[in-house]
């Protein structure tokens, strides 16, 4: 499915039905730009200044922080359409620096809003100003999960919610990635992801293929 800049309103209504007023769709409209970034590309990266938010129509994103000590990263969420990243909005409206990385997951496709409207919209739009607290709630109770998740779950439920998450993000029950990556997402052991992801295919809960994982039963 391909994207055009005089599609954006109709975007809007599909994905993000909570931006309703029909001005400030209109402005979307204008100065939004519609991007795509293929699978495995870097959207945003540490220590980089933010242009644009972004409104996420299609696809899916990972952010991860990068640990100030050692350097290892840190899974944060995963983003999917209808979504958009509430981190951006701290550093643009702060004019501070990235300190996330968002990569796609798979083939993405989002509108950029130029980081100028950002605040601007903030005073003129209630339903922006809405989006947006909604999304740092959002996004604020995925990491708190993360948190509790690394604090007091064993491994073995720390890689089914992160399986689950995935499939939530793509909509697919199909994850495309080595055990290397889903290790890395959880700063753990290949070994250790190895020994549990065979573990639960002779559960039946997953089927192992060639850089693959599809969780059974979604």
């Amino acid at each position: 499915m391909t994207f055009e800049t005089g599609d954006i309103t109709t975007i809007l209504h599909q994905h993000f039905p909570q931006i309703a007023e029909r001005s400030l769709q209109e402005e979307i409209a204008e100065v939004g730009k519609i991007m795509h970034f293929r699978a495995g590309e870097v959207i945003m990266d540490y220590d980089s200044y933010i242009k644009l938010v972004p409104l996420i129509i299609k696809g899916s994103i990972r952010v991860s922080k990068e640990d100030d000590l050692d350097g290892r990263e840190i899974l944060l969420y995963f983003l999917s359409a209808g979504d958009t990243c509430s981190m951006s909005f701290s550093c643009c409206m702060m004019n501070k620096r990235s300190v996330i990385r968002t990569e796609a997951v798979e083939d993405t496709t989002l509108i950029g809003i130029p980081i100028k409207y950002v605040d601007q919209w903030m005073t003129k739009y209630q339903s922006w100003k809405n989006f947006v607290m909604l999304s740092y709630d959002n996004r604020l109770i995925e990491m708190v999960r993360v948190i509790d998740s690394i604090a007091f779950s064993n491994m073995d439920n720390r890689l089914r919610e992160y399986l689950e998450a995935r499939v939530e993000s793509t909509g697919s029950a199909v994850i495309q990635a080595t055990h290397q990556e889903i290790a890395n997402d959880l700063n753990a052991s290949r070994e250790a992801v190895s020994r549990l992801l065979k573990k639960m295919e002779n559960l039946g809960v997953v089927q192992l293929g060639r850089n693959q994982v599809e969780l059974l039963g979604n």
